[in-house]
C-alpha cells in the first residue's frame, strides 16, 4: 500500500510539473478575460496547419524551459489557427473566416494582424490594451525569440530602438 501511495504522488508530482513546463495557449476569448484581472502583453502565435516550421517550433522552441517559464510569466499567449477559427469578437468588431483569401481560406483577424503579409508561421506581440506592438516573422530558435520577448515583455521599447537594444542583450537562455 505504501509503495502505491508513492507511486501516486511520484505522477502527481511529475504531471504537475510537466504542467509547468508548457506555455498556457488561450484562445482570443480566454486572453481577454485573464488580461482585464491581470494585465500582461499578448502574445500571439499565427500558424496554420500545414506550416513545417510552426510544427517544429511547437517540438522545440515552445518547449525550452526557460522561455516557457519568461512568457508565461509576462505574456498572455494565444495560439491562433488562421484557417480554422470560428468569430472572434474583440472590443465591437466581430472577425470572420474568409475562404477566398489565402491557401485554405484566411481569417479577417488574421489579415489583419499580419497587415496583409500571409507567412507563417508569425508572431504577433500587443500590448496589454490590445495594441499592435510589433508583428514578427519566421521561424526562430529559443534564443532568437528571447530578445523579441525581452524588448517588449521588460519594457525596453519606448526608452530604446530595437537596434540599441539589441547591442545591450545579454541572453539568459
Amino acid at each position: 500500500m505504501k509503495n502505491l501511495l508513492f507511486i501516486c504522488i511520484i505522477l502527481l508530482f511529475t504531471e504537475c510539473k510537466s504542467q509547468d513546463n508548457k506555455i498556457k495557449w488561450l484562445s482570443f476569448e480566454e486572453a481577454i478575460a485573464k488580461n482585464k484581472v491581470e494585465k500582461k502583453k499578448i502574445f500571439i502565435d499565427l500558424y496554420t496547419d500545414w506550416c513545417g516550421w510552426c510544427k517544429k517550433m511547437d517540438v522545440s522552441t515552445f518547449l525550452e524551459p526557460k522561455l516557457v517559464e519568461y512568457m508565461n510569466k509576462n505574456y498572455h499567449c494565444i495560439k491562433f489557427n488562421t484557417e480554422k477559427e470560428g468569430p472572434i469578437k474583440i472590443a465591437d468588431t466581430t472577425y470572420n473566416m474568409n475562404p477566398s483569401r489565402g491557401r485554405n481560406g484566411t481569417h479577417d483577424l488574421a489579415f489583419e494582424l499580419l497587415q496583409g503579409k500571409l507567412s507563417y508561421p508569425t508572431f504577433v506581440i500587443l500590448d496589454e490594451n490590445f495594441n499592435m506592438l510589433s508583428p514578427v516573422p519566421g521561424y526562430r530558435t529559443a534564443k532568437e525569440l528571447e530578445p523579441v520577448l525581452k524588448y517588449f515583455g521588460d519594457k525596453a521599447y519606448p526608452s530604446l530602438s530595437w537596434q540599441e537594444y539589441q547591442t545591450k542583450f545579454v541572453s539568459t537562455f
